[in-house]
């Protein structure tokens, strides 16, 4: 079982990293009442981290819930 965990994680990993640098365009991104241009490569890969990180802290909280 701990082997198809690995394998479909790196799998998820390769199709996040080929899906980022497949997208290198300049965007304009609007947050509240600022307006920042990146590439839109930065923006999946700051958009990525910020949903594994939320998931990993409520993985946490769920976790500790449960003791």
């Amino acid at each position: 079982m701990s082997k198809i965990k690995l394998i479909v994680l790196l799998g998820l990993a390769v199709t996040a990293i080929v899906l980022v640098l497949q997208n290198t365009q300049t965007v304009a991104t609007r947050l509240l009442f600022v307006t920042v241009a990146m590439p839109l490569a930065a923006l999946l890969s700051l958009t990525l981290l910020i949903g594994f990180a939320g998931g990993i802290l409520l993985a946490l909280r769920v976790g500790k819930q449960r003791l």
